[in-house]
C-alpha cells in the first residue's frame, strides 16, 4: 500500500531522524539493513531494519492491527531471526499508523507456555506532535498525531513544509504528508493545504509509478509467453510489455484516484483500464483538477469510448 511505501521511503531516507525520535539518540551513526533475511512467508512490506553502534532497530508501520500471522508471534519470529544472525540487542517498534477501536493495537507481548516476549507500541494518534514539527523528515508524522484541532494543525504542518529550502527534500515530504494525511484527513482538505504539483514531481510518487510499471511489466511478460506460443515469441514478448506499462499505468491513477476520493466502483476501475497509454497519461495529469468523483465520470464520458 502507498502508506506502507511511504514509510518505508521516510526511515530508509531519513534513517538517522527516525533512531533519534524512537531511541533518542543524538548524532548516530546508522545502516540501513535488508529485509531479505525474513522468510518471505511472514515478510511484512512495512519492516524496517536500521543498526546503530549499539543496536538493531526493528520497526513495523502497520495502517491496521489485523494479520496473519498475528503481530506478536510475527514480532517473537524476527526476533529469533536477527538475534541468530547479530548476536546483538535488537529493539523492536510497532507503529500503528490509523486510530482502530481495536484492542489489538495494545497488544506488545508475545506470551504462550514459558516463552514471553515484549516489543514496543506506538499509536500515533496518541503522540504529541510537537515532537515532529521541528524536524522536516518527521513532518509526515505528525500529521496522524495528537491534536486538538487536526485541521488548523494540518495547516501548521503545510506551512512549515513549504518553508524548506532544498527542492527536491521539500518535494518528498510534502508527497508524505499528502499520503498520510489521506488516512485522517478529506481529499479536499488535503488540496487546499498542499500543493499538488509536488506530489508528482517526488521521488515518492515516481517510486510508485515505477512499482506500477514493473508489475504490469512482468504480468504482460507472463501473457507475452502465453501468446508466444500462438505468434511468435518476440511479438508475444512486445504484446505483453505493452499491456504491462498499460496495467501499471491504470493501477497507479487508481490508486492516486482512491486516495483523493475514496473507494473507486469496479465499473470506474473497469472504465479507467480499458484507456489508451496516451488516455491514461492524460487522466493522470487532468485529476488533479478534479473535484468530485462526478469530474472523473465526465472526464471518461468525454474521452473513452
Amino acid at each position: 500500500m502507498a502508506y506502507d511505501n511511504t514509510c518505508k521511503f521516510l526511515a530508509q531516507t531519513y534513517p538517522t531522524n527516525i533512531v533519534r525520535w524512537l531511541l533518542s539518540i543524538e548524532n548516530p551513526t546508522v545502516t540501513v539493513l535488508k529485509t531479505e533475511i525474513i522468510p518471505e512467508p511472514i515478510r511484512s512490506d512495512a519492516l524496517i531494519l536500521l543498526q546503530t553502534d549499539q543496536k538493531i532497530l526493528h520497526i513495523e508501520f502497520q495502517t491496521l492491527p489485523y494479520s496473519k500471522p498475528p503481530i506478536p508471534y510475527r514480532m517473537l519470529n524476527y526476533w529469533t531471526l536477527l538475534y541468530g544472525q547479530y548476536w546483538c540487542e535488537i529493539e523492536q517498534i510497532v507503529i500503528y499508523l490509523k486510530k482502530v477501536d481495536s484492542e489489538l493495537v495494545l497488544e506488545d507481548t508475545f506470551e504462550r507456555q514459558n516463552t514471553r516476549h515484549r516489543y514496543r507500541v506506538i499509536r500515533l494518534w496518541e503522540e504529541d506532535p510537537e515532537q515532529f514539527l521541528n524536524d522536516p523528515a518527521l513532518l509526515p508524522f505528525a500529521t496522524l498525531a495528537n491534536s486538538n484541532n487536526p485541521e488548523i494543525f494540518l495547516g501548521q504542518i503545510a506551512e512549515k513544509v513549504s518553508k524548506i529550502e532544498i527542492p527536491e527534500v521539500k518535494m518528498n515530504i510534502s508527497a508524505a504528508s499528502e499520503i498520510l494525511a489521506g488516512l485522517r484527513f478529506s481529499g479536499t482538505l488535503i488540496r487546499q493545504l498542499f500543493r499538488e504539483e509536488l506530489m508528482k514531481e517526488s521521488v515518492i510518487y515516481q517510486e510508485i509509478l515505477q512499482t506500477g510499471i514493473a508489475q504490469g511489466e512482468q504480468r504482460g511478460l507472463q501473457i507475452g509467453e502465453q501468446r508466444g506460443l500462438q505468434i511468435g515469441e518476440q511479438r508475444g514478448l512486445q504484446l505483453g510489455e505493452q499491456r504491462g506499462l498499460k496495467l501499471g499505468e491504470a493501477n497507479l491513477i487508481i490508486k492516486l484516484l482512491t486516495r483523493k476520493f475514496g473507494l473507486i466502483t469496479p465499473i470506474l476501475e473497469l472504465r479507467i483500464k480499458d484507456l489508451s497509454i496516451d488516455q491514461l497519461e492524460a487522466l493522470t495529469d487532468d485529476h488533479f483538477d478534479f473535484i468530485s468523483i462526478n469530474d472523473l465520470e465526465k472526464w471518461l464520458d468525454l474521452h473513452s469510448s
